[in-house]
């Protein structure tokens, strides 16, 4: 039976057609899906036949009301023709009793319009394991069809007598995943087997390929050929992950089950029963195997899609007992990213240039001077370098981490009243190791480089030294301007493309650097600044984190980029908890793995208890707020929600 909240709605319809007939009306309520387990959330949109004019209240009811509830009224701003709301189920509603319960949506403006979805009860365990088994199943099928990037950047550790515990040492790989026949990771060239080698060298050579079978790609799947058969399932509690609430299940295989299987702990969001975090290792029979502890994480990228984002490797002081095996020691990140290589190439871009061509801004004059020419052509060959890395998924989309770079970059250049035609542009490269480069007059800075930077000073170093190159003329080899240089396979790209300056011309830009400085807002605060390099100095062990892959090296042997202002600088103190002269890698940035958008991190402030937990340049476990990726428009739903 309807309510009586339902009923005066529909009654509310007919008296306000009368009055707006004129006005925008009601076209439809959609819903985000069919069914939704009892207790979680899905979402509506209301569209209006017509944009409307002015903000737009749309009444809303739910039938029936103890099945589920929705906000009194959602607002479509002006200029819109859609807005977004939410919908929440009740876990002891109708449906929960073990029958499904249909609710319908009711929203009117001028006239009514409703959608309709079902609730299904929450499921047994037991079946609740047999959906999430179907949705991994799902999820190995897809990634069989990706080809995401992965990054793995390692620190070996060393803890001394007084239980410091230091990266002593580091390896990175940086590869194109593969999983058409299994987890592979097909490395970038100019990264040669001898590095994987030298990371395993912990091990005697003649049990290498038993270590890692399958390497670090295997951890991204939880279990290629998935079977609840070979599995025993414990449940352990229920917790938040951010917002997706997560039922916690210990898993553990059975005795007869083969080896390599997942032994562990996995978290399933309790919408679709997606894993979107496992924790653990892989069982092993052989005495000369050994597989590594992980932490895995997926992040909800698309609706309904679940991937894989980011995982955690650690082994603290384990001892493995039998020969030719030793102590491992060390801790690791791995990133995965580009999985939608099809955003990267710039059709909106394309869109935008096609209606700009329609439209003869070019004056009077046709043809271009000679040095406009040459500008042109060097702005081409500019063009297209960054485009090539884009398309692969090196270089982030433009987004509001280039702006963050702009403003710097513009604070230097109207300070110093440069003239620089054409005009200079930011850019973030997406992978770890610290380099800053510039291709023409693009800065380019690594994701890496910037999560470590403990201020605006320092990022301003970084910046006037590139922006030096620029002032004075440091060209970009126009032979990029033509296409056909970039008719070469994606991991060949570090092999084809170089943007390393001369010695001279690094010397000459730090030169200009420290000018720029010194006439810049930023010069009374270049004593960190200092500070930073003394730190990346005495993290001179991590030549991984600072092997640059297309510019120039921050260290080299006993030289340093920018040394001059180390004169300027305080002592470091490694034990003193207030000086921070660098951060860990992955405190500023956070990378959406779909699309490559970057995005500053939302991280509360923490005080530091000892020098320990300062951890400059070094790796740290991943704890990602996990959200739900909704359709277009519920950026409003929060906001309507909380609306009387």
């Amino acid at each position: 039976m309807r309510s009586l909240k339902t009923i005066a709605l529909l009654l509310l319809a007919v008296s306000t057609a009368a009055v707006a007939a004129d006005n925008p009306k009601l076209l439809s309520v959609k819903l985000s899906s069919d069914t939704v387990v009892g207790g979680n959330q899905l979402h509506g949109t209301v569209t209006l036949n017509e944009t409307a004019p002015y903000d737009v209240e749309v009444s809303l009811a739910a039938d029936p009301g103890n099945a589920a509830s929705v906000p009194a009224r959602v607002t479509i701003p002006a200029g819109s023709t859609n807005a977004s709301f939410a919908i929440t189920t009740l876990r002891n509603g109708p449906g929960a009793g073990g029958s499904d319960a249909v609710v319908t949506v009711y929203g009117n403006y001028g006239v009514t319009k409703s959608g309709s979805f079902t609730v299904l009860p929450p499921p047994s365990f037991d079946q609740m394991i047999d959906r999430v088994v179907q949705r991994e199943r799902i999820l190995v099928a897809a990634m069989k069809g990706m080809h995401p990037l992965a990054e793995t950047y390692i620190q070996d550790l060393h803890e001394s007598k007084s239980h410091n515990v230091e990266p002593i040492s580091d390896h990175y790989f940086l590869g194109r995943l593969d999983f058409d026949n299994g987890p592979q990771d097909v490395l970038f060239q100019k990264q040669h087997a001898a590095s994987m080698r030298a990371f395993l060298s912990v091990l005697s050579a003649a049990f290498t390929s038993r270590f890692l079978p399958r390497g670090f790609a295997q951890m991204v799947l939880l279990d290629e050929n998935f079977q609840k058969s070979n599995y025993y399932f414990n449940f352990v509690r229920e917790e938040f992950l951010g917002e997706a609430r997560c039922i916690v299940i210990d898993v553990q295989p059975k005795e007869k089950a083969q080896s390599g299987l997942f032994t562990g702990r996995i978290w399933v969001e309790d919408r679709e029963f997606n894993i979107v975090r496992f924790n653990g290792t892989y069982s092993t029979r052989s005495r000369y195997t050994y597989y590594l502890h992980f932490d895995s994480w997926r992040l909800n990228v698309q609706p309904h899609l679940w991937l894989p984002a980011y995982i955690y490797i650690e082994e603290s002081g384990t001892k493995l007992k039998n020969p030719p095996f030793h102590t491992l020691y060390f801790k690791a990140q791995t990133r995965l990213w580009a999985y939608d290589p099809e955003s990267l190439k710039h059709d909106e871009e394309f869109t935008d240039i096609k209606v700009d061509s329609s439209v003869n801004d070019q004056g009077s004059v046709a043809d271009k001077s000679p040095v406009e020419a040459q500008r042109l052509w060097e702005r081409m060959a500019e063009d297209n370098a960054i485009d090539h890395l884009q398309k692969i998924g090196l270089l982030a989309p433009r987004g509001e981490v280039d702006k963050v770079l702009q403003t710097v970059t513009n604070n230097l250049i109207i300070t110093n009243k440069l003239d620089i035609e054409p005009d200079v542009r930011c850019r973030v490269l997406l992978t770890t190791p610290l380099e800053s480069f510039t291709i023409g007059h693009t800065i380019v800075v690594s994701r890496g480089l910037l999560d470590v930077l403990p201020d605006e000073a320092s990022l301003a170093m970084i910046v006037a030294h590139e922006l030096g190159h620029i002032a004075l003329g440091h060209r970009l080899n126009t032979n990029l301007a033509f296409a056909d240089r970039f008719f070469f396979p994606d991991l060949a790209t570090f092999e084809h493309l170089d943007f390393a300056r001369s010695a001279a011309d690094e010397e000459a830009a730090d030169h200009k650097a420290m000018e720029l400085l010194a006439n810049s807002p930023y010069k009374d605060k270049l004593a960190n600044t200092g500070l930073f390099l003394e730190a990346l100095q005495d993290h001179a062990a991590l030549s991984n984190l600072i092997s640059p892959h297309l510019g120039n090296r921050m260290r080299n042997h006993n030289s340093i980029r920018m040394a001059a202002l180390l004169k300027s600088a305080p002592a470091l103190e490694n034990q003193h908890v207030d000086q921070i002269a660098a951060l860990p890698i992955g405190s500023r940035i956070k990378l959406d793995p779909w699309n490559d958008e970057l995005k500053l991190t939302k991280i509360r402030p923490v005080t530091l208890l000892s020098a320990q937990e300062k951890m400059p340049f070094e790796v740290a476990p991943f704890f990602p707020y996990l959200s739900y990726d909704e359709p277009k428009g519920q950026a409003q739903v929060a906001e309507n929600a909380t609306r009387p």
